[in-house]
């Protein structure tokens, strides 16, 4: 134990945080800020069409997200020693979109993931009407944003997105679909957060998230007092704190697999 301690000590260990649909990264802030006061060198992007208005999300398409959450895992990877994927709702869709394309290693992308933590990550919808959305965006350009009774308060300006772009809902449809099939290539170990109650995401994606990746090592935490933003809700710090403890020690178990 004191050779990896003294091992993974100056280890640089970057982890890249993306936060869901229709949010900004304030959503996740206090977990990245949490983790950079333990050490991590984070980077929290912006993705196309947030942080805006609902007109810009409109418009965009879900290998936009995908994409610029990749280049940010490049960047943090290009300053690192090890790299962790972290994702809030779509955010942890994402993070497990990327971490099986990291594990098809070849070369030209950052090396794979050595873990992966999720909060509420979304693969499918409350609403049974959204398996007919592909028809719905051609008669319908908006619906109201789902409401959440104890959604923490905005932080600053994050965009009006009092309205939900119909188009953009079916450009998440396709992103789960796309990110169910590539679950099997997930390997990486993976801590996985869920509120015991959540109207934005069932409790179904989590189930199939864990029966169809491939991670050996698989931690899940179930948060009783959190909203669907866990990561500012009561139990934010609960979350900060198991993040840590498992980046740390699965970083010791990549020094030794190196």
């Amino acid at each position: 134990m004191a050779d990896e301690a003294g091992a993974t000590r100056h280890l640089r260990m970057g982890v890249a945080v993306c936060h869901g649909f229709s949010g900004t990264p304030s959503s996740v802030q206090p977990w990245a800020d949490g983790l950079a006061a333990r050490g991590f060198d984070v980077e929290v992007p912006l993705l196309p069409g947030h942080g805006t208005d609902w007109r810009d999300l409109e418009g965009r398409r879900w290998r936009e997200w995908t994409e610029r959450f990749q280049q940010a895992c490049a960047d943090v990877a290009a300053r690192t020693d090890v790299l962790f994927l972290a994702g809030l709702s779509m955010g942890g869709t994402i993070a497990l979109h990327t971490a099986a394309r990291l594990a098809a290693h070849d070369g030209a992308r950052p090396a794979p993931a050595a873990g992966i933590a999720v909060v509420n990550p979304g693969l499918g919808f409350h609403d049974p009407r959204v398996r007919f959305i592909g028809a719905y965006r051609l008669v319908m350009r908006t619906t109201g944003p789902i409401e959440e009774a104890n959604a923490p308060d905005p932080v600053g300006d994050e965009g009006d997105y009092s309205r939900t772009p119909i188009a953009a809902v079916h450009e998440l449809k396709r992103l789960y679909h796309a990110t169910d099939r590539l679950l099997p290539r997930v390997t990486a170990p993976l801590l996985a957060f869920r509120s015991d109650d959540d109207p934005v995401v069932p409790s179904s994606s989590l189930a199939r998230i864990l029966a169809r990746t491939s991670s050996r090592e698989v931690e899940v935490v179930a948060l009783h007092e959190s909203p669907h933003v866990a990561t500012r809700g009561p139990e934010a710090g609960l979350v900060v704190d198991r993040t840590a403890d498992a980046f740390h020690r699965w970083a010791g178990a990549a020094v030794r697999g190196a």
